[in-house]
């Protein structure tokens, strides 16, 4: 070869001494034998390879959420949270805790003693005359913060154990599908709207607590989940059927409302979030849903608490 051919080889980007007869696939540039790994097809440079992995990690579900490195984190932060929440009601006292009734959806103020109630003392100023009573307000008094917290607060620990046990299963599947902030959404307003519902049709002064509302409507979300993707649907309505059934048998003591609440909106929420146009405006739409949702169940939860004024 003469020295003029030699000159005019093209040479490695990365080492310019050397001759490189191999273009990298993304970005086009000669690559010497040791720059060249191997790709889908052909081969690509080591800083196109680097740059595809940051892109990947950075990439968007397939609802448009940003991927997550730990699909479990949410769920782990949740649970921990109620974990904290029981240990502090059984360290003072269960269900004679006052933290219970700060806690607790109680849908109006209920006049408490020890781990007894006077149901017919109905204000404050009353349930002062009765020694050593103690007034807790209900979200009817304007304890908004119950529709929340009751959703974190449990007793007993058969209870937090099998809604924790759902959590953990139900939580990684959809923030692994949503990614993290949308999948939060789902789990606080499916469990709002299962606050809502119990709210309007509780018994006034009974306490309702537990996450069930959240996550049934995590069981709503997978729902409508496996429909978009055409998944085995069969055995996840088995499995929403035997809930419903525990629900309607234990409605005495099961909190059937938060159930029922909970599912519809997690139903809601996620044909929001799948089903909303592709594209660069889905994230509008998704967020124009969500807000949407918000204000009817706030609206709800107004217009119930007018009622009670």
């Amino acid at each position: 070869m003469s020295d003029n051919a030699a000159s005019s080889a093209p040479v490695c980007h990365r080492h310019p001494g050397r001759e490189a007869h191999i273009r990298c696939q993304r970005c086009e540039r000669p690559i010497c034998p040791d720059c060249m790994l191997p790709a889908a097809v052909g081969f690509q440079c080591p800083s196109c390879v680097k740059e595809g992995a940051k892109s990947t990690r950075a990439g968007r579900t397939a609802y448009g959420g940003a991927r997550v490195a730990d699909p479990t984190l949410t769920s782990k932060v949740l649970i921990g949270i109620n974990v904290l929440v029981w240990l502090l009601l059984t360290a003072t006292g269960g269900n004679a805790s006052d933290w219970l009734y700060r806690l607790a959806l109680i849908p109006v103020g209920r006049c408490v003693q020890g781990a007894g109630w006077f149901p017919s003392v109905g204000s404050e100023q009353i349930c002062s005359t009765v020694a050593p009573a103690q007034w807790f307000p209900g979200v009817g008094d304007g304890a908004f913060w119950q529709l929340l917290t009751t959703m974190f607060t449990h007793v007993d620990l058969i209870h937090i154990g099998f809604n924790m046990l759902a959590l953990w299963v139900l939580g990684p599947q959809l923030e692994l599908a949503l990614g993290r902030i949308r999948f939060l959404a789902l789990y606080l307003l499916s469990g709002l709207a299962g606050s809502a519902l119990v709210f309007w049709s509780a018994a006034a002064g009974v306490p309702t607590i537990g996450a069930s509302g959240a996550v049934f409507g995590l069981m709503g979300a997978l729902l409508i989940l496996a429909i978009k993707v055409r998944g085995n649907v069969q055995n996840l309505l088995f499995w929403i059927g035997i809930n419903a059934a525990i629900t309607v048998v234990g409605r005495g003591f099961i909190s059937w409302q938060a159930h029922l609440g909970g599912f519809l909106g997690g139903l809601a929420l996620m044909a929001i979030f799948v089903f909303s146009p592709k594209g660069p405006q889905r994230a509008r739409w998704q967020l124009a849903g969500v807000a949407a949702y918000a204000v009817v169940v706030v609206a709800a939860i107004a217009a119930r608490s007018l009622a009670l004024a």
